[in-house]
């Protein structure tokens, strides 16, 4: 798009066959730039700061070789740094595997090179378990080691080239399955991630959305919320650990309108005494998947969270198989609910 041409409404681009995520943060850094497009404990970016960070990220790949296709892994807490480092990679094609740090030393250095990772970003709270990962660059997201995120950093204003990303270039490298082998790595494509945020209108994302995330940035449950609050034009408000008591602090606070949490996460927060003292009158749409989900804590979620409840199944390997959305069923609580769009469900013996 050169300077002369005119933007497109949001609208269209989201209705385009396909588009980026990127793309789409590019548009809303330009048209309602000082809206707030990340938030952590320690500061809160605009979009039009995401934007640039994103082009600084983007292009210090590009100036260290990194091409199309390329990946570069990251182990470390949520932060607005992470999240940026995420999206700026993306918009240089650079493919991004996230890495539990609770993963053992040994499946670390397996995934940086399953994954042929040409950069390693961490923070202090996993530099340890990642001793053993050698031979590939470090970058310390939070200024704690040899080498700081802000040092690698392109100059600010910089600008990467333009990259023509397409649905089956990679856009991230999950890795599962951790609990009955070794880790696999999953490869899922800018297209997949495309169609799933077109369905995010379906679930209340706008740019007055606020998504507070307490699970972590490596998770495939996680990502399934934070790209569609992006892609909206929404606030993602990150927690680097769960505890109950200030996440409702927070979703009060803060008017939080969309979360993702994994079913014990649902069981401590309704186990609160104080659980309805807090205001969560805000709340559109609440998340969950990654673990069974007992239909009677769902009923009582219903009963005393407002907003809607919906469950997604098989995230990782088909980006939500089935879904059940609980606030238009409630005497399927004990179901995965309904094959989603696009999904052909085959029962075998």
């Amino acid at each position: 798009m050169s300077a002369l041409s005119p933007l497109p409404d949001f609208e269209t681009a989201i209705n385009q066959e396909f588009g980026t995520i990127a793309g789409l943060i590019g548009l809303h850094a330009a048209l309602r730039p000082d809206n707030p497009a990340l938030r952590d404990d320690s500061r809160t970016l605009s979009y039009r700061q995401l934007d640039e960070l994103m082009n600084r990220v983007a292009a210090a790949l590009q100036r260290d070789g990194l091409n199309k296709g390329d990946a570069v892994a990251v182990c470390a807490a949520s932060s607005v740094n992470y999240a940026a480092l995420f999206l700026g990679a993306l918009r240089a094609g650079v493919a991004v595997a996230p890495l539990a740090p609770s993963s053992t030393p040994a499946s670390l250095v397996r995934m940086v090179q399953d994954a042929g990772a040409q950069a390693l970003f961490l923070d202090a709270s996993t530099a340890d378990a990642l001793r053993e990962v050698t031979g590939v660059r470090r970058i310390a997201l939070d200024g704690s080691g040899s080498e700081a995120f802000e040092a690698w950093l392109a100059a600010p204003g910089s600008r990467p080239a333009p990259v023509n990303v397409e649905p089956g270039t990679p856009f991230n490298i999950i890795y599962s399955s951790g609990t009955t082998g070794e880790p696999k790595g999953i490869v899922q494509g800018h297209g997949m991630r495309w169609a799933h945020v077109r369905r995010g209108s379906k679930y209340e994302y706008d740019p007055q959305t606020v998504t507070l995330l307490s699970t972590p940035l490596y998770s495939n449950t996680t990502l399934v919320v934070f790209f569609p609050t992006l892609a909206y034009g929404g606030c993602a408000s990150l927690m680097p650990k769960f505890d109950a008591g200030r996440y409702l602090q927070l979703a009060a606070q803060q008017r939080v309108t969309h979360t993702m949490l994994v079913p014990v996460q649902y069981q401590r927060l309704m186990a609160r005494p104080d659980f309805d003292r807090h205001d969560l009158s805000s709340f559109r749409y609440k998340f969950s998947t990654s673990a069974p989900f007992n239909a009677a804590l769902k009923a009582d979620v219903l009963k005393r969270w407002p907003g809607g409840l919906v469950e997604f199944y098989g995230m990782t390997e088909g980006g939500g198989t089935c879904i059940l959305e609980a606030h238009l069923h409630p005497d399927k609580l004990h179901t995965v609910g309904r094959p989603a769009e696009g999904s052909d469900i085959r029962l075998i013996d």
